[in-house]
């Protein structure tokens, strides 16, 4: 009779070692609240791609392209953003 495994361990088996340790599973799933300056430092990341973002509206025609680069400006305020929240 096979053994059961957890989850982690059944993708360890079937896709290779497993990489997240409890540490980061704690930083990466739990909620972060704003400390000190951070923010003020949200808003700079989020105003600055703001203005990247009127940028590529004006200056970009209408295309999937146009598209694609607001949705990756969207994922660049979001990872820096995280990178303040959970590394602090």
């Amino acid at each position: 009779m096979r053994k059961k495994m957890d989850m982690r361990g059944e993708v360890a088996r079937k896709y290779g070692p497993y990489t997240y340790d409890e540490e980061r599973l704690e930083k990466t799933f739990t909620y972060h609240p704003p400390k000190k300056d951070q923010p003020e430092r949200y808003e700079l990341v989020r105003a600055t791609a703001k203005s990247f973002a009127d940028l590529i509206l004006a200056m970009c025609p209408y295309s999937r392209e146009q598209s694609m680069a607001l949705t990756k400006l969207d994922e660049v305020v979001f990872w820096a953003n995280s990178s303040i929240a959970r590394n602090e």
